[in-house]
């Protein structure tokens, strides 16, 4: 069966239509004392449209995470029904947050492998200059 360019397109949309519609909500309009400073890195939306991975990085450490993470899930219902009302559709689909940790991992990998840069040089170096 032939790709629907369309409906692909038309998913792109709403997700990024979600990603920039729930951060400006987590930014200033959520006054949940646990949110702490965190801001919608994607979103995934299922391909029949009824629910949506929300994946939000937050500054801080685990503690600030589930505590975050604990409050968006408390505050889905507004946060649907905003959305409902902002973008003017019939459905907006089912929102389930995750904590987005792969800005973290890149910073972790980056680390060790420059760890390793560094002691492949200095053993480079010490070989060369006993030779």
């Amino acid at each position: 069966m032939p790709e629907q360019r369309g409906r692909k397109y038309h998913q792109e949309r709403v997700a990024e239509t979600l990603r920039d519609e729930i951060g400006a909500m987590i930014e200033g309009e959520l006054s949940d004392p646990r949110i702490s400073f965190a801001y919608v890195s994607q979103v995934v939306l299922n391909p029949g449209g009824k629910s949506a991975l929300i994946y939000v990085a937050v500054d801080g450490g685990p503690e600030e995470e589930a505590q975050t993470l604990d409050g968006l899930m408390a505050a889905r219902g507004y946060i649907r029904h905003e959305l409902l009302e902002r973008m003017g559709v019939r459905f907006v689909p089912e929102l389930t947050f995750h904590i987005d940790r792969s800005e973290k991992m890149k910073s972790r990998i980056d680390d060790l492998l420059g760890r390793k840069r560094r002691t492949s040089v200095r053993a480079q170096s010490s070989d060369s200059g006993t030779s």
